[in-house]
């Protein structure tokens, strides 16, 4: 029987306060799920003892409810599933099934260095553990049990008052309902947020230093905390969650040609542009002149269409709620030295399609972060 083998080498580097386990782990699982293909299902031979190691890490780190949910048995990964059809058995039970049958395995020879926390575990503390109570990996298991359905209520709970809470964006939180819950309904609600969006959920410091930026804004009503690979920002009255990157170069100047796709990675969009009538920048009043995406650098300004004078680019975006982090990486569209539209939100008069012309319509798409 032939079996097909991918190696994959990864050079760890951590992220933040990550652990250097917490980062191989993340590194190992970015690397598995690029292998899933859709429909597929990623097997991992992880059972009950990895189970329990894994309840004591998240006790040791002080972990909320999912935490200490330890490992799922089928999780979504990637464009597939992954699954760990062992959790119900022992280590000693698979070596002895695996003695029998005369199957020979790999032992990792970093199973012995002791320096790495799940190592210290399952060298000195769960035997010592076991010494006094023989079934304590089974009644560890349990507890993990016991709080995987917990979570599912929590979670069933946090997407009910989401659902009153959120702005149309799937981002956004509305803060004056989010007030009106209990503080470990709102600490369950963020936490819920931020996964849902496809971030690590914060720690109890980072939920607290939230928490007070709803009760004790800052002068400007604008505030960021952030941890590794997220931001949560309040501006007015609503929070923004968004993946933390560095801030785009306001040098940034590429030339466009509609209809052509522009990606501008470092502010996160994909520009294109879609053939409309009556609509979007005026087709003959660009014929010719050469197209330009920039991003702010400010003193910008615009006439709007029906508007007798020009107005500042802050005013209007102030005036339209653009919070403060997406101002930056907002693309602005130039016809040679002038500023003919802002993003997808404004054309400026001069170059506006009149309502018989042919036009091109701006549509903006996030990028997925990586």
């Amino acid at each position: 029987m032939h079996v097909a083998c991918a190696v994959e080498r990864i050079d760890v580097q951590r992220q933040g306060e990550e652990s250097i386990e917490a980062a191989a782990r993340r590194l190992r699982y970015e690397r598995l799920a690029a292998h899933v293909q859709t429909d597929e299902v990623l097997l991992t031979a992880h059972h009950e003892d990895d189970q329990a190691e894994t309840l004591l890490l998240a006790l040791l780190r002080g972990a909320g409810t999912h935490g200490l949910a330890a490992m799922p048995a089928l999780v979504d990964v990637g464009n597939g599933r992954h699954a760990r059809p062992l959790l119900g058995f022992s280590r000693d039970a698979i070596a002895t099934y695996a003695e029998a049958e005369g199957l020979s395995w790999v032992e990792d020879q970093s199973n012995a260095d002791t320096r790495l926390s799940r190592n210290f575990l399952r060298a000195q503390v769960l035997p010592l553990l076991q010494s006094r109570w023989p079934a304590v990996v089974r009644a560890l298991v349990r507890a993990a049990e016991n709080s995987a359905d917990s979570a599912v209520l929590l979670d069933a709970m946090a997407h009910a008052d989401l659902a009153s809470c959120r702005a149309p964006d799937q981002a956004r939180i509305e803060l004056t309902p989010l007030r009106l819950l209990s503080p470990p309904r709102q600490r369950n609600l963020l936490r819920y947020w931020t996964r849902v969006n496809g971030f690590q959920a914060p720690s109890a410091q980072h939920l607290d230093a939230i928490l007070a930026q709803i009760d004790n804004p800052s002068r400007s009503g604008h505030a960021c905390v952030d941890w590794p690979g997220v931001q949560v920002q309040r501006y007015r009255d609503y929070l923004g969650i968004s993946a933390r990157t560095a801030r785009p170069d306001s040098r940034l100047a590429l030339a466009w040609q509609p209809p052509q796709v522009l990606e501008l990675r470092d502010a996160g969009w994909r520009l294109r542009a879609e053939a409309v009538r009556g609509q979007g920048l005026s087709q003959a009043r660009l014929a010719g002149v050469a197209l330009a995406v920039r991003l702010r650098q400010g003193g910008e300004v615009c006439q709007l269409v029906g508007r007798e004078h020009r107005h500042k680019l802050k005013k209007l975006l102030q005036q339209a709620s653009v919070p403060p982090w997406e101002r930056t990486r907002l693309p602005l569209v130039y016809a040679g030295d002038e500023l003919a539209a802002i993003g997808d939100r404004w054309v400026c008069a001069p170059f506006a399609a009149t309502a018989d012309e042919l036009g091109w319509r701006i549509v903006l798409e996030k990028l997925t972060v990586p």
